[in-house]
């Protein structure tokens, strides 16, 4: 980084990198509606070694919440067949139009030389 260069926005770092990770799911498992979301405990463990998780600066189920309240994640219940007694069923989260929107948007205002 440049010396003139303001250091990334944790917050924001983070919200991408989120998004990123559930397009790659729904990219890699296209076809397979039930694969193409990931759990709050699968983006936990993908996540972990990110630089603004890691240093705690950031908390995936905020940062979650806060893509799911602005619309570029879809938070939701999975179909279930036949529940396990005794056991919730966890929410699952996929991107949204929205949400790859703005990754499209990131990527072009990174893209850009200065």
């Amino acid at each position: 980084m440049a010396r003139d260069e303001t250091p990334p926005d944790p917050v924001r770092s983070t919200l991408v990198a989120l998004l990123q990770q559930l397009n790659r799911a729904e990219s890699i498992n296209e076809g397979r509606a039930r694969d193409q979301t990931l759990e709050l405990d699968e983006m936990e463990r993908l996540l972990a070694r990110f630089w603004a998780v890691e240093q705690g600066q950031v908390q995936i189920p905020v940062a979650l919440g806060l893509l799911v309240r602005n619309g570029l994640v879809e938070a939701r219940l999975p179909a279930v067949r036949a529940p396990v007694a005794g056991t919730t069923p966890r929410a699952v989260y996929q991107i949204t139009a929205e949400g790859k929107a703005f990754l499209v948007g990131v990527q072009k205002s990174s893209d850009r030389i200065p």
